[in-house]
């Protein structure tokens, strides 16, 4: 049964508005420890007391999942403040770091002469994600 510090294996499909977005189908399961906090926190609660060979759904609102869509998190930054902004691309995704020193990621939405518009949103935030769920694998935790 999975309980905290086991050893989990899951095969998964996400899918979200109706078309699977990520699946660990055709690949090695996921691996993760129950209560690393290496998964969504919803998630790992809906796997809390499953089974090898449990098959589930679950899903999981935007506030359970990556978080609402933040408005605030689109900003325009001068093309200037690029090293190479002749390389930049709409959808594309690029490294940023913050005044506050963070590191995280952006998706380039607009391009102009002048500036770039950056969305720093998850790109799943705002969205319900609807997960199908396989146990494959549950290795007890170590006794201390």
């Amino acid at each position: 049964m999975i309980s905290e510090g086991s050893t989990v294996s899951i095969h998964y499909t996400l899918q979200v508005d109706g078309n699977v977005v990520d699946s660990s189908t055709g690949r090695e399961p996921l691996v993760y420890v129950q209560g690393g906090g290496q998964i969504l926190p919803h998630l790992e609660s809906h796997l809390s007391g499953r089974e090898k060979g449990d098959h589930f759904s679950v899903t999981l609102s935007p506030e359970e999942g990556y978080g609402s869509y933040d408005h605030d998190a689109v900003q325009s930054v001068p093309r200037s403040a690029f090293d190479n902004p002749g390389e930049l691309e709409i959808g594309g995704i690029i490294g940023i770091q913050a005044q506050n020193g963070s590191v995280g990621r952006a998706i380039v939405t607009q391009l102009s002469p002048e500036e770039v518009t950056l969305d720093m949103n998850h790109p799943l935030a705002g969205k319900i994600l609807e997960f199908q769920v396989e146990v494959v694998k549950v290795v007890p935790a170590s006794p201390a």
